[in-house]
């Protein structure tokens, strides 16, 4: 079961706990190697406009996640607790593994690019094994806690801070025209350049995973984040017009290290670049650990991994294993292939982020009152950015990530994962219900969309699971079905309510031990004839109303005749009516013919046939024959009922061997013609002569009697429709 985390480890404000990791991740190498080349490529205008469209994405992404963190009490985890809180553990892991991955292994990407600008300058260090020293160096802080890695990036954004100084000043004099359009015969084009560029923009999640430290996350994350997309947004955009005005737009095409060349005081460029990669790398694997943390903690990853090992607040056993895996990657050598699927991670989960806040906003759940109020249009552009984003920048990157977030989707599917919260989902589906029922309500009714809308009376006694399956046959994808089960009121002193849910979730058990698409309920009733009167008007909403109500035939004439009269009661409000009769072992043969006796098109005779045709359409009886019988007196009307049998089952596209039975003497009965024609049947379809209330008893008799013939499932139907429900038309 989910845990929550302890008050004790909340002791970062919006300021140390968010504000510092994100903009250090931010302002990264992008800015020192990158932003004086994206200048020279799309011109002045060109550079801003992809720096402010990238920054707005990044900006949208930030107001989700101010929205959502204002909603929830943030535990552990950053963005994949808000996701997992909202759109269940399955979806959430399928978005926090990779992103736990990604930040893991992004350590020791930062970590060797700083030591391949260390190395440029002192060639004497051994690139893996600086790589590795750096790597537990950053593993021990964080390991010792996080308040001293912030202590550390606090040293390590003064040292950025002189670096920008030292740019800016650097440009006090010699000032020119800039180039405000892309140059010519470019190198790269201005969607090239962007996806180059993005990548600076995706450091947001670092600060929103530290969400399990913050005094008051639902304050402290839109503060902190929002914060530090203005402030680098600002940096970001002053560079590319510092860069324009001071550079001649070849040298900035040509000198990657341009801000080096323009600085005041030129070493402290090289310091920044140092710094930019350490802040990132030590963010990262203070921050990765507590989505492994939080992962663990919900069972999503081995229990094991949520362990502090002895400690109060850090989440050591993260934070080794994030080691190892960040010290695995630097000695595996060239991974570069691995970088553009990182980014994918990234920009999924901000797109999921985004997609969560918007739906949240539009599905509408009551429980959703943000403090800080995002308009849904704004979070899915967010979304639609990240999309296009992922497919812009590397395709084949973006399809490996989204096949690797669904198969992990798949898998989490498959375990037992308990949540004991309330997620977005059923509130998708509510207001997709809400809507689709209004706009059945408002809709033209026509027979042609006629479709069963059935109520099963059934028992939970042993032997009526047969009329669940035959009530899951009548539907067949096409209809609802819902079992209702009736019962007397308990013995006092058990409460009603307390007894009513019990035999609710019996039922519950039974339709999913049956695998049945349907719905189950229960009610308490001292009459089962009106609780069946009562329920069959209750059931459902607008147009999804009962339409038909299915019952197990009583045994005894007694029953029967009650079942007759009750038939005439339902059918004069319009609603048709089923009596199943099961075969003795409930086994329905080998389910290869279905028999429909046919008495001339009207109402019943068409309900009959649709009927039979739902069956015939379920898997468990496609490969059955299906037959329509007609019983005539006279050898003369063989033709004419065999041809206009024909015709309809023709107009209405229903598949079906017609068989014309004739009279073969005065002496012989329907009923001889019934038994030697529908012996072999597995189902046999039959209409309910209209009920005749004032002589049920005798009506009760010749049921029963008819029905001795054979020992085949039995269905007797009685239409309460006026229109041709085949709606062949």
């Amino acid at each position: 079961m989910p845990q929550q985390q302890k008050p004790a480890t909340r002791r970062f404000g919006a300021f140390s706990g968010v504000f510092t990791p994100t903009i250090l991740t931010i302002l990264g190498l992008i800015l020192f190697l990158r932003t004086g080349w994206l200048v020279g490529q799309t011109g002045m205008l060109g550079a801003l406009a992809i720096v402010g469209l990238a920054c707005l994405i990044s900006l949208c992404t930030g107001l989700s996640l101010s929205a959502i963190a204002s909603n929830m009490r943030v535990g552990v985890g950053g963005s994949y607790f808000m996701i997992s809180r909202t759109l269940g553990l399955q979806i959430g892991g399928a978005i926090g593994i990779p992103l736990y991955l990604s930040q893991a292994v992004s350590v020791a990407f930062y970590v060797i690019g700083f030591t391949e600008a260390l190395v440029n300058v002192f060639p004497q260090f051994p690139p893996n094994l600086t790589a590795t020293a750096v790597v537990l160096l950053f593993g021990l802080l964080a390991y010792v806690g996080a308040g001293v890695a912030i202590k550390v990036q606090y040293v390590i954004m003064g040292v950025l801070g002189l670096a920008l100084l030292s740019f800016f000043a650097g440009g006090l004099t010699g000032w020119t025209t800039p180039e405000m359009l892309p140059p010519e015969g470019a190198a790269a084009t201005p969607l090239a350049a962007f996806a180059v560029f993005f990548p600076a923009v995706t450091g947001i999640t670092v600060g929103v995973s530290m969400s399990g430290d913050l005094r008051d996350p639902g304050r402290d994350i839109p503060k902190g984040t929002l914060s530090a997309i203005g402030v680098s947004t600002l940096i970001y955009l002053l560079a590319v017009v510092w860069l324009a005005m001071h550079n001649d737009p070849e040298q900035l095409r040509s000198d990657t290290f341009i801000m080096h060349t323009n600085a005041r005081w030129p070493w402290l460029i090289l310091a920044g670049v140092w710094a930019s990669t350490l802040s990132s790398a030590l963010g990262t694997i203070t921050a990765a650990p507590r989505v492994l943390q939080s992962l663990a903690r919900d069972r999503v990853a081995p229990r094991g991994l949520a362990s502090n090992l002895g400690s109060r607040t850090e989440p050591r056993a993260a934070v080794l294993l994030t080691t190892v895996l960040a010290l695995g990657v630097i000695w595996l050598g060239d991974l570069d292939f691995v970088a553009p699927i990182i980014t994918m991670f990234f920009l999924n989960t901000y797109g999921m982020v985004n997609t969560t806040a918007g739906l949240e906003k539009l599905v509408g759940n009551p429980s959703y009152r943000p403090a800080f109020n995002t308009p849904w249009p704004v979070s899915l552009l967010g979304a639609l950015g990240c999309y296009a984003t992922m497919v812009l920048i590397n395709p084949l990157a973006t399809l490996f990530a989204v096949v690797a977030s669904y198969s992990i989707f798949f898998l989490l599917s498959r375990r037992s994962l308990r949540q004991n919260w309330g997620d977005l989902r059923s509130g998708i589906w509510y207001t997709l219900a809400r809507h689709a029922l209004l706009m059945l309500e408002f809709s033209p009714r026509h027979a042609k969309n006629w479709r069963p809308n059935l109520l099963a009376m059934v028992s939970l006694t042993e032997g009526r699971d047969c009329l669940m399956e035959a009530g899951s046959w009548l539907c067949s994808g096409n209809g609802m079905v819902t079992f209702y089960h009736l019962t007397p009121p308990p013995e006092p002193p058990h409460s009603p309510h307390a007894f009513r849910d019990t035999v609710k979730k019996s039922l519950d058990k039974k339709v999913a031990e049956m695998d049945v698409a349907a719905f189950a309920e229960c009610a308490i009733t001292e009459d089962f004839d009106e609780g069946v009167m009562a329920v069959s008007q209750a059931l459902g909403v607008t147009v999804l109303e009962t339409n038909t109500v299915l019952m197990g035939l009583g045994e005894s004439e007694e029953t029967v005749a009650r079942q007759v009269r009750l038939t005439q009661r339902l059918l004069e409000l319009r609603k048709s009516v089923l009596f199943f009769r099961p075969p003795a072992d409930c086994s329905f043969g080998e389910r290869e013919r279905i028999d429909v006796w046919w008495r001339g098109r009207d109402r019943n005779g068409e309900l009959m046939l649709l009927l039979a045709h739902l069956v015939h359409i379920n898997p468990s009886w496609e490969h059955a024959e299906m037959r329509v019988l007609r019983y005539i007196e006279h050898e003369e009307g063989r033709e004419q009922a065999s041809e206009s049998t024909r015709e309809l089952l023709a107009e209405a596209r229903v598949r079906a061997e017609v068989m014309v039975l004739v009279k073969s003497g005065e002496e012989q009965t329907f009923a001889e013609v019934f038994e030697g024609s529908s012996q072999d049947a597995d189902l046999v379809v039959l209409s309910m002569p209209p009920p005749d209330t004032e002589h049920a008893e005798g009506q009760a008799r010749r049921i029963l009697e008819r029905l001795k013939l054979t020992d085949r499932a039995v269905l007797l139907a009685r239409s309460g429709e006026v229109e041709d429900v085949l709606g062949a038309e």
